[in-house]
């Protein structure tokens, strides 16, 4: 029965990565005639170095994870760790973002990180986010204030956010967590030097996104530095809101709104909305294009050289503490 088992939940894996990638690719089929249209508008080397920036950004966002991931127990290579955070976060095409974290879960335990361990890292990861993009995000405070100001309301969380980043208050959240998996507490306080990290790339991630929007927009209108700092904090708001819009699928719409109020300000309505689709498409083709790139590179990795297999502390175990 051992072995039917084993082989039932690999098969359960590769299923569910197919699932999130298929709700992916058909979420980007059904944008594509208003891409297509939009596109023509656009320089094709703004959309080529857009993407590039937009792939530089997707890499800060990936070293976040992975800072963090390496602060809660023994230290997992690069090209593993980001398998595990770029095919899984695909769950977030799939309505409820709950299926990012379930994947990246279940992708980590093939590597032997511990289910906690993922869930504690993917979390406070996007609670690093939060913060970052409000930081970023005060940028385009005047322009929230004319036209958004519902969001206005996430600008509070910034002070409970960077109360949450102190290590001891990190620890206690994360064994918290454990002990919700009824598993043993860490055995060590975060480092703050972890947290800096995660903190660092998550700000360069929502600056090369910023520049990624900002490159779409000077095709149309004359660059400035202050359309940058413009369009970099609307997007970092952008992706605080739809982040709490769970419920659709990677929180389509919520950031496309706020976008498009601040684009408003550089460019017509109609173009706003083209080019907000444009950046959204990107994104999707991004995420599968890094997914892929991701699962290259280990399998490289695997021909060239043998990995280390990761060994977990007995307090981030599946089975709990050794006896």
């Amino acid at each position: 029965m051992r072995p039917s088992l084993s082989t039932l939940v690999v098969l359960v894996r590769y299923l569910l990565v197919l699932g999130v990638v298929a709700f992916a690719v058909l979420y980007l089929a059904s944008q594509w005639d208003e891409v297509s249209d939009a596109i023509s508008t656009i320089s094709w080397l703004s959309v080529v170095v857009s993407f590039l920036a937009l792939m530089l950004g997707m890499a800060a966002g990936t070293m976040s994870w992975i800072s963090l991931l390496n602060g809660l127990g023994p230290r997992v290579t690069v090209p593993r760790a980001a398998q595990v955070m770029l095919v899984g976060q695909l769950g977030k095409y799939v309505p409820g973002s709950v299926w990012s974290y379930l994947l990246q879960m279940e992708l980590g335990r093939q590597y032997g990180i511990s289910r906690p361990r993922v869930l504690i890292s993917s979390l406070y990861v996007a609670g690093i986010g939060v913060v970052s993009s409000l930081l970023l995000g005060g940028l385009a405070l005047p322009t929230v204030l004319r036209g958004h100001r519902e969001l206005l309301w996430l600008f509070p969380l910034l002070p409970i956010g960077l109360v949450c980043l102190h290590p001891r208050v990190m620890t206690a959240i994360a064994d918290l967590v454990l002990k919700i998996f009824r598993r043993p507490p860490l055995d060590h306080i975060v480092s703050a030097g972890a947290v800096v990290r995660a903190l660092s790339w998550s700000i360069a991630s929502y600056i090369f996104y910023g520049v990624h929007l900002w490159l779409l927009v000077n095709s149309l209108v004359d660059p400035s530095i202050r359309s940058l700092v413009l369009l970099t904090g609307a997007m970092s708001l952008g992706f605080s809101a739809g982040l709490f819009a769970f419920i659709l699928p990677s929180g389509v719409g919520v950031r496309e709104a706020v976008l498009i109020g601040a684009m408003t300000v550089l460019v017509t309505v109609p173009q706003a909305t083209a080019l907000s689709v444009v950046s959204r498409v990107m994104f999707t083709v991004a995420d599968l294009v890094a997914a892929g790139g991701a699962i290259l590179l280990v399998l490289i990795v695997r021909r060239t050289k043998s990995e280390p297999a990761v060994t977990e502390d007995p307090v981030l175990s599946e089975s709990g503490p050794s006896q």
